[in-house]
């Protein structure tokens, strides 16, 4: 049976070179964490989790962020793939719920698209977890039971033994065991250890919480650009809580087409999956009112994050408040379904420069 946790374990972790963070993690999110960093979870043990969302990139890809004109999205555990969207930070996703709809906008879920709906699992950021380790352009194991092998081998295995049982890797079985069963353990298996690496990213090692705005003062310029972003950018990046929050993370996990245009340097990248016509939401929930819309990211670490939108067609943060602005008569990627809200706001390139220097002040420690 499984345990509840009544105590937390000490952890010091080194993420880079010069930088140590110490944090205490509960056995759940240990768990998560060693799952999350562990490259033998990939076919051909070159990735894990935290290869496309490390902390030093704000948790996304800090190979995306050290060339982002170049690099857009990330390479694939093969060497050569690559998917057709750019990798969006792990950070503060926890807090999204199962996707839902209200007077046909939809809120919640995750990816860029919204296909982990959160209904499979009760949980989102799980159902997200599951996904980078099967998919052939990322990960690319086959089944849910090539994960759960590769945990069974690890050094960290008898923590998951130890904390749901020894039945746990039952998926391995034998040669007299049905298969049916075992795909259902495996199932099962995969679904817990998904959870655990949800819990290491809803923890504060992650999710922390230690940026400026949430524990220092605002400079002048600073505070100009904290009112210039509620007056312009908060109906989809609000700033004040949403649910369980315990401080707003500026956004209200919805979907929006901004008119982003097609990135035709990612056209031109050998291996990627992207065709230039990236329908987004609409295709997973079957509504083409939703086509081109895409998730309403968080605006926490995201000055570290380049490049920006799902094609990450803009290089530097400044070039994307810029396009929400006046769009500059760039062509939409899908001209379907393109908000009003952006692309007249009459700001000025002072304006744009205090409101860069607010979401700087969004960046964790």
């Amino acid at each position: 049976m499984k345990r509840t946790m009544l105590y937390t374990v000490f952890f010091t972790l080194i993420f880079g070179a010069g930088t140590v963070s110490a944090v205490q993690l509960t056995l759940e999110e240990q768990m998560g964490r060693h799952v999350y960093m562990d490259k033998g979870l990939s076919l051909n043990r070159t990735q894990s989790c935290a290869t496309c969302h490390h902390r030093t990139a704000g948790f996304a890809d800090p190979t995306n962020s050290r060339d982002p004109y170049n690099i857009m999205v990330s390479l694939g555990d093969d060497g050569t793939s690559k998917g057709g969207r750019n990798a969006p930070t792990s950070a503060y996703c926890g807090f999204s719920p199962i996707l839902y709809q209200v007077n046909g906008e939809y809120f919640g879920g995750m990816f860029w698209d919204g296909r982990k709906t959160g209904e499979v699992l009760g949980d989102p950021l799980a159902e997200q977890a599951q996904g980078p380790p099967l998919n052939p352009v990322e990960m690319g194991l086959a089944l849910p039971g090539d994960v759960v092998i590769r945990v069974s081998e690890s050094q960290y295995a008898h923590l998951f033994v130890s904390y749901f049982g020894p039945d746990f890797f039952a998926v391995l079985g034998d040669d007299d065991t049905p298969d049916g069963y075992l795909d259902a353990k495996a199932d099962a298996a995969y679904a817990e250890i998904a959870k655990m690496v949800a819990a290491y990213e809803r923890s504060a090692e992650v999710t922390a919480f230690t940026s400026k705005f949430d524990t220092g003062t605002l400079t002048a310029q600073e505070t100009k650009g904290q009112e210039l972003f509620r007056a312009n950018c908060s109906s989809c990046h609000t700033d004040e809580v949403v649910g369980n929050e315990p401080a707003p993370l500026f956004t209200n996990y919805g979907y929006v087409n901004v008119g982003v245009p097609v990135n035709t340097r990612l056209l031109t990248v050998p291996g990627t999956v992207y065709d230039g016509y990236d329908l987004g939401l609409g295709p997973v929930v079957n509504d083409e009112a939703q086509n081109g819309k895409f998730k309403v990211p968080t605006m926490r670490n995201i000055t570290r994050t380049a490049p920006y939108s799902h094609n990450g067609y803009f290089t530097t943060l400044r070039e994307m408040i810029s396009f929400m602005n006046d769009r500059r008569d760039l062509v939409p990627e899908v001209d379907q379904n393109v908000t009003l809200a952006t692309g007249n706001m009459g700001l000025s390139g002072q304006d744009i420069d205090d409101i860069y220097a607010f979401l700087n002040t969004l960046t964790d420690k």
